[in-house]
């Protein structure tokens, strides 16, 4: 789909996210070469805007309610990575931010929802990107805080990167002269874009997948069970992303939404959709492959044991074979070592006839035994 010119200002990059540092300190937000300053605790970046216009950049909590509250017709934006609880209760004071919203952002580990709590919106969201080294899915969370002058979100993780929102945002300061609608939409649409890549890397995954399968490797269902689990995962970061965009979308009219954020919202509400219907379709496809690679396990199993079998088989064959010569041999042996006995009286051993006796007796012996068993097919 084609996106908005306002999200995607000639020279950004593609997907939000996808591009400038992963993020994984509160650093990640900061402007290069700005030092960090003291007490800041866990703010990343903290502005005031003025008519889409950034007007302040204050160091601390105190010093942004003190900006905001000398611009009336001012918006602050507060950015937050995984706060403390003395900060998370200032801002409660301060925006008179509800108490069990303030409790979820603290604690973290929420599923995606939307809560409207007065005239502020707190909305959940769980942000993915996929890791190419190890090939897994790795989660964020964020929560956002939505006033009518003042827009505060709250990061448990590496994801998103809302450094590249808030740079996209100030480059088009008409959007940012909405209000905070407008950061929240930017936001939403951030973190949808950045399951493309995501659906990408694990659609390539489902290939690799399904040609280790038909290839007998046999650490492939170990494979497929841990990319099932992220897609439960992905599934229940997403699906809960459609009810939140539709119930935005049943408030245009209440509440005076502008319509091009309309048009804007509707948008990310289509790429959601998209995607959470292409991870039921990758669970599918995962059960189909889990349920192949049993069934190919199964005849690989079923093989192995036939050639077992075969093999015992033709080991009795050999045996019954050594069995059978043994028997044989075994005849006139016995009656030669009878014979052979040094004993004064035996019968017949001066007998003129016993030597030959002897002899065929044994052959008759043998032969028997040759038939008998050859008959039984031991032969």
């Amino acid at each position: 789909m084609k996106k908005h010119s306002w999200l995607r200002p000639p020279g950004a990059s593609g997907a939000s996210g996808a591009s400038g540092e992963p993020a994984d300190a509160p650093a990640a937000e900061e402007e290069p070469g700005r030092a960090e300053p003291t007490g800041r605790g866990s703010i990343v970046r903290a502005a005031v805007y003025r008519d889409g216009h950034r007007v302040a950049t204050p160091a601390t909590l105190a010093d942004t309610y003190r900006q905001l509250h000398a611009e009336p017709s001012g918006m602050a934006w507060i950015g937050l990575h995984r706060p403390s609880e003395a900060e998370l209760l200032s801002l409660s004071d301060e925006f008179d931010l509800h108490q069990l919203a303030v409790e979820d952002a603290l604690e973290a580990h929420q599923r995606p929802k939307l809560e409207r709590y007065g005239e502020t919106l707190f909305v959940v969201l769980r942000a993915a990107r996929y890791l190419d080294a190890p090939e897994e899915v790795d989660f964020g969370e964020l929560h956002v805080f939505v006033g009518p002058d003042f827009v505060i979100t709250v990061r448990h993780g590496a994801a998103p990167d809302l450094s590249t929102v808030r740079s996209r945002m100030e480059a088009t300061p008409e959007l940012m002269a909405l209000g905070p609608e407008a950061v929240l939409y930017a936001i939403l649409d951030a973190v949808v874009d950045g399951y493309a890549p995501v659906v990408e890397g694990v659609q390539n995954d489902i290939d690799e997948i399904e040609t280790e399968v038909f290839g007998g490797d046999p650490a492939v269902s170990r494979r497929i069970y841990e990319l099932s689990r992220e897609m439960v995962e992905f599934q229940r970061a997403t699906r809960p992303l459609v009810e939140i965009l539709r119930r935005l979308m049943a408030g245009f009219t209440k509440y005076g939404t502008d319509e091009e954020l309309q048009r804007y919202l509707r948008d990310v509400a289509d790429h959601v959709t998209h995607t959470s219907e292409r991870v039921d379709g990758f669970r599918s496809a995962l059960a189909d492959i889990l349920a192949v690679n049993a069934t190919l396990v199964n005849q690989q199993q079923n093989a192995e044991m036939r050639a077992l079998a075969e093999a015992g088989f033709e080991q009795n064959e050999e045996v019954k074979k050594i069995s059978s010569w043994a028997a044989i041999l075994f005849a006139p042996t016995l009656v030669g070592t009878i014979y052979g006995m040094n004993f004064d009286h035996m019968p017949e051993l001066h007998w003129l006839l016993g030597y030959p006796f002897a002899v065929g007796l044994m052959a008759l012996v043998c032969v028997s035994l040759y038939f008998i068993f050859k008959r039984r097919d031991w032969l």
